[in-house]
């Protein structure tokens, strides 16, 4: 049997299906996905590198896709933006996607003391608290402490409502983060009821599912885009891909990159986005 590496050095056998399944989710038919889950699969050999895979599925796929050339892999991609601003932005604009209105970066007291909150959402008569957490290194798993901080700053913000230190009556708390969450962290949010956005989690629902279908990429999956630049967007308030859409000359100015730059760039967003 060949076994996979993984990032964090561990081994797992190699699956085909697992080859299949990201080429779909890079929309792939059926059968180049398979196809490609045959080349790989008759390179492969004991020890190969998760990543050296990856690399192996994007080469493959550019023959099918054009346009894998100008991007490169959306976990990286998540993990390159900065945890401050930008991810929040970006969760942010996933939430207003969903219907939500949202608030960033507010201090609320609650019935002990002061919480620096994330986001705040509000649809209709739903009030959600949420808590952001970002890893640049996109293999390490949100643990426990994360909910319990949570779930105590909802327990304060509450209370804190009831007695009138606070006028947001928060219905519900989620964690939005860009990586996996652990087996013990995900039974502690469970019971608790504590619901989270993580990556492949849930199953069908998962982070990377609802940038996909609502084409949220963040701007960093631009494989052109350099990483100054990147943050001269973020600190803009620009994180995704369709934001680079809007008027070339406010993005410029807003921005500080030349016109002439950022109507490359938005080339690029266009190819993303059309294809």
């Amino acid at each position: 049997m060949i076994y996979v590496t993984k990032a964090d050095g561990s081994k797992q056998p190699f699956d085909k299906q697992k080859i299949i399944n990201t080429c779909l989710r890079l929309q792939a038919t059926l059968q180049q996905a398979q196809s490609i889950a045959d080349r790989i699969e008759a390179k492969a050999y004991d020890g190969i590198p998760t990543k050296k895979i990856l690399q192996m599925i994007f080469t493959y796929m550019k023959k099918y896709r054009p346009v894998i050339g100008y991007q490169i892999d959306l976990r990286q991609a998540i993990a390159m933006l900065r945890s401050k601003p930008d991810f929040e932005i970006f969760v942010s604009k996933i939430f207003e996607s969903l219907g939500y209105k949202t608030k960033t970066n507010l201090i609320i007291q609650g019935k002990c003391i002061e919480h620096e909150i994330d986001i705040v959402a509000s649809k209709e008569n739903e009030t959600i608290l949420v808590e952001v957490k970002h890893h640049v290194n996109h293999h390490t798993y949100s643990g426990l402490d994360t909910f319990l901080q949570l779930n105590s700053t909802l327990e304060d913000l509450k209370e804190g409502y009831k007695e009138g230190k606070n006028n947001i009556d928060f219905k519900d708390a989620i964690l939005v983060c860009n990586t996996k969450v652990s087996e013990h962290a995900k039974r502690y949010a469970i019971c608790k009821g504590i619901k989270f956005i993580a990556w492949k989690y849930p199953e069908e629902k998962g982070l990377e599912r609802i940038i996909e279908e609502n084409k949220l990429y963040p701007i960093t999956l631009i494989k052109d885009l350099e990483r100054e630049e990147a943050y001269k967007l973020a600190d803009a308030g620009i994180v995704t891909v369709k934001q680079l859409l809007d008027d070339i000359k406010m993005i410029s100015e807003k921005s500080k990159i030349p016109e002439r730059r950022v109507k490359e760039i938005q080339n690029y967003a266009k190819i993303l986005l059309e294809s």
